[in-house]
Parts: structure tokens; sequence; C-alpha cells
């Protein structure tokens, strides 16, 4: 597995092995010795969502039971993000984004302290995510997509065009309008 960090360090791209023939492909998609050599946290938890097109989840994070996330997508192709808002962060505010699909199989790690969200591109994707705590809802917080501050260049999205959102995401403030009470505080 090719691993790639990103332009903040702590936020990692794997690369693994797809192993193809004129039957399909194999694939390995976590292993726990990997993450140990890594560094990343024991993860305790799996997701998977499906959405539709123009879908955009996030930007999500929990504060009191902070998880980190090991994603990737495992049929059809999203533009995933992460947001440093660790208060404190050298990277305070900044964001990386990757296209994760179908077809490559790269995983994006987001530590603990990230929000995270991402846009479905293709007509359907199944979103799967590998957590390193237990989903708490009275913990879950976020920012809101178009933070202009953050500036995250979410492809496909003209000004005039809305994504899909559930209420909750509508509603989220931006970082700087955020409670500092509400935002990770950096350790390094």
């Amino acid at each position: 597995m090719k691993i790639i960090k990103q332009k903040i360090p702590e936020v990692l791209l794997l690369e693994p092995k797809v192993f193809g023939d004129d039957r399909g492909f194999f694939v390995e998609t976590a292993r726990v010795s990997l993450h140990k050599d890594l560094g990343l946290p024991n993860l305790v938890q799996h997701n998977q969502s499906r959405s539709e097109k123009g879908v955009l989840r996030g930007l999500h994070y929990q504060l009191v039971n902070p998880q980190g996330k090991l994603v990737r997508c495992s049929s059809g192709r999203v533009f995933d993000v992460a947001v440093d808002i660790r208060r404190g962060s050298p990277s305070f505010g900044e964001w990386v984004g990757v296209i994760l699909d179908d077809c490559s199989h790269k995983q994006l790690w987001i530590p603990a302290g990230f929000a995270h969200g991402y846009l479905v591109l293709s007509e359907v994707a199944d979103f799967c995510y590998l957590c390193s705590n237990y989903y708490d809802p009275s913990s879950e917080n976020g920012i809101i997509w178009n933070d202009s501050e953050l500036n995250i260049s979410w492809p496909d999205l003209d000004k005039e065009y809305q994504p899909i959102l559930s209420i909750k995401d509508r509603k989220y403030p931006t970082l700087k309008n955020q409670s500092k009470d509400c935002l990770p505080l950096y350790i390094s």
C-alpha cells in the first residue's frame, strides 16, 4: 500500500494495490498491522451510507468523543474533504480535498479534530467509514459546507447550484462563527 501525506501532514491518502483480471478485482481495504504502523488508533465502528448525485454530507465532527475516520468510496465517485478545525493548529482552517472512487480504491485518513464532508459526483455512491470512536449524537457538531473563508473548491458546483443537504447540515455556522468551546484543541 502506498501512503501519501497531504498538505496537512496528519491527513493521509492510502493507495492500495488492486489485483484485477477479467473476473473483477481484489483489494485489501483494512489491515490492523498497517494502521498500527501508521500510528492510527483502533478503528471500532464501520459505517456505510448510500447517496445520490448532488448530495453533500457534512462538514461533521464530534467534539466530546472525537472520531478519526478512514474513509473510502466502495461504489461510485465522491469528492471528500477534511478541514482542520483544531484551535491552535498551524493548519487551522485549511482543508484537503480528494476524489475517492470505486476504480482507484483510494482511502483517506481524517484524524480526530477535523471536520469531514463529501459531495457525491456519480449517479449513486456507497461511502464507507472506519471510525476510531463510536457515533455519539450528543457530541455531533458541524461547519457549513460553503463557508466563504474556508473557500472549499467543491467540483461540479457553480455559484448558482445548491447541493442536496440535510436540514441539520443547512443550519451549521461558519468556522469563524463557531463557539470556541465547540472546537477541538490542537495538541502537538
